[in-house]
């Protein structure tokens, strides 16, 4: 199994994907589907390099077309700079 350590300043987000399904339940097709916005951090770089501290396991929020696309053990994943984080989600 491969693993991806991010260098630097960027972080490797785990995407989540949007429903494929409307709340009235119109199925939509993958080309109708807008890229993900939200994700999971899987891995961080360097923490002396990090302005902030997230951490494997935050819930964030990124713009649309941002990062760099990459396939992880058969799953999509983005790498992103720290910069590029929009914010974190937290659950009360």
């Amino acid at each position: 199994m491969a693993t991806i350590e991010p260098l630097g300043a960027r972080v490797l987000v785990k995407a989540i994907e949007s429903e494929s399904k409307t709340p009235s339940g119109l199925v939509l097709p993958e080309t109708a589907k807008e890229k993900p916005q939200e994700g999971i951090i899987e891995a961080v770089g360097s923490e002396q390099d990090m302005m902030t501290d997230l951490a494997a396991g935050d819930r964030v929020l990124f713009e649309r077309y941002t990062g760099t696309q990459v396939k992880l053990n058969g799953d999509d994943h983005l790498i992103l700079g720290e910069d590029e984080i929009l914010a974190r989600i937290r659950e009360d």
